[in-house]
């Protein structure tokens, strides 16, 4: 099999031009197992935007073919591979619903392995109500909310599988999305999506596969305590304050807004740290401004345009966005009562009339001037209660024009907020520190160079942003991936160990794999 990279097909070609187009350009006949592996827009010449593909396929005279051109390389694609062990006698315990936690489970089931998910929140599908009442209403559920519920807070996301990490387990984690029902396209998209429309269905569908597996899942089913025998290990899992699952392995895919978790382990003297992170809030534009600012027009037949702004600034402090969701809303993220959270997510078509990102400053342990390994998520929540006493001790989140929070302003004209239940228009600066908001000013004059209209007056700020990565890290082995505490499996975005979706899968199959190795190391003893 050959792999082609950097085949050119213009914005008015179709796909189906593309096998054809392969052909002609290297002479090729006899073509088969033709398959896309890569898609990516390339618009750096606004006078010359088009498509760029990687194909693989099977040729005559492949390797000849790879000696010719430059642009041909001979593959070979290996299946993944889980290591061979006995399996432990008593479950593995799994708590959390997220990416981790179910491609934790998943891996598991697919092995043979007894595996029982403790989810505190509820089905994707009651969970969905949940957060749509809350959206309308501003009643919240702490329990079954954006953060809590099946498939974690990435459900309602833009569902972005980009990752900087580089990992053999990528590719399985994508094809198992596809395989529950994820659109084709993330297999060789660059910039793969999802979308929270078929989120909702890709989760519920692997959560049936683990149960078709043998799995047992069990939601509104928290886990509040872990035993430990005399010699110090796991020994049972807590469930609710009401009943215990005997165990010698339980996997913490929390997530990161799992406090009253975080704060059981500390009380356990479970190593953990405190980690940077970063606050700020959602900028809102018109997604076709950004079309034309990216593309030079807005075109139809491209993608809604996206973007990746960073800069550094001279108090030391890194201002970025993040999670940008073309087409998409801010949404209404909060978990606990008395506190505003915010959160960006796209549907597949990503055809809304507004784009949004965070726009995050990063914030260190020196930040907190507390020794507490929970001080960092001690200082998300002051925010979050600051901005719900900013909007009247309401979920309706504080908002500000980007021309009058630059000009230390009030207005409410422009681009319409797409939060709901709605917005209070007031200064981000009741909400957030002031090294905070002095950055973002600073930054957001800076990203306007890089990226024409981002400091538009009539763009949106709502706030706050504060869960976009978990505060804590829970200390783990690097080889055994095991906390201090053996059979304590810290894992993904909330153990501090993945920064997104695909990050956080791929960590939840390395420590199923761990899991095995490990049970074969116990066996060999």
């Amino acid at each position: 099999m050959i792999r082609i990279t950097g085949v050119r097909l213009e914005i008015t070609e179709s796909e189906d031009d593309l096998i054809e187009k392969v052909r002609r350009k290297y002479n090729l006949k006899n073509v088969s197992d033709f398959k896309i592996t890569k898609k990516s827009v390339d618009a750096r010449k606004k006078n010359d935007i088009h498509y760029v593909y990687a194909v693989d396929l099977c040729a005559a005279k492949e390797d000849a073919l790879a000696v010719k051109y430059k642009e041909i390389q001979t593959i070979e694609r290996k299946p993944y591979v889980f290591p061979k062990s006995d399996k432990p006698e008593k479950p593995i315990v799994i708590a959390g619903m997220g990416p981790a936690g179910l491609l934790c489970a998943l891996t598991l089931a697919q092995n043979e392995y007894r595996v029982i998910v403790l989810e505190r929140g509820k089905r994707v599908e009651e969970r969905k109500k949940d957060v749509d009442v809350f959206w309308e209403t501003g009643v919240l559920n702490t329990s079954s909310n954006v953060q809590f519920g099946e498939g974690g807070a990435g459900t309602f996301s833009d569902g972005k599988l980009t990752t900087g990490i580089k990992d053999f387990r990528i590719r399985k984690v994508l094809e198992e999305f596809h395989a529950h029902g994820a659109p084709e396209e993330i297999l060789y998209y660059s910039k793969p999506h999802i979308g929270t429309d078929n989120l909702y269905h890709m989760v519920a569908s692997i959560r049936e596969d683990i149960i078709r597996l043998g799995g047992d899942v069990r939601f509104s089913s928290q886990l509040t305590g872990i035993k430990l025998n005399e010699d110090g290990a796991v020994c049972a899992a807590v469930v609710n304050n009401e009943y215990e699952i005997e165990t010698d392995n339980i996997v913490l895919a929390i997530g990161h807004s799992a406090r009253d978790t975080f704060e059981m382990l500390k009380e356990m003297n479970v190593p953990m740290t405190q980690k940077s992170f970063s606050v700020g809030a959602r900028i809102e534009h018109k997604q076709n401004a950004i079309n034309r600012a990216q593309y030079g027009g807005d075109y139809d037949n491209l993608p809604a345009a996206d973007y990746k702004l960073s800069v550094h600034l001279e108090n030391g402090r890194g201002v970025y966005t993040f999670c940008m969701c073309p087409g998409g809303e801010v949404v209404a993220s909060a978990s606990e009562e008395g506190g505003i959270v915010t959160n960006g997510m796209s549907r597949f078509a990503r055809d809304g009339e507004n784009a949004n990102s965070a726009l995050l400053v990063s914030v260190t342990p020196d930040d907190f001037k507390s020794g507490d390994p929970l001080a960092g998520m001690y200082f998300q929540r002051e925010i979050e209660k600051k901005a719900f006493e900013a909007a009247n001790r309401t979920y309706k989140a504080p908002a500000q024009r980007v021309g009058d929070f630059l000009k230390f302003g009030k207005g409410k004209d422009g681009v319409k907020p797409s939060y709901r239940p709605d917005v209070t228009w007031t200064e981000i600066d009741r909400v957030l520190p002031k090294y905070v908001t002095d950055s973002m000013r600073e930054a957001i004059i800076l990203m306007n160079k890089k990226l024409r209209g981002f400091s538009d007056y009539d763009a949106i700020l709502t706030a706050p942003e504060t869960r976009s990565s978990s505060p804590v890290r829970i200390l783990r082995d690097s080889k055994t991936l095991q906390s201090e505490i053996k059979g304590l499996y810290p894992c993904g975005e909330g153990a501090g160990y993945a920064g997104g979706i695909t990050s956080a899968a791929v960590d939840g199959i390395k420590v199923a794999e761990a899991i095995a190795i490990n049970s074969k190391r116990d066996s060999d003893l």
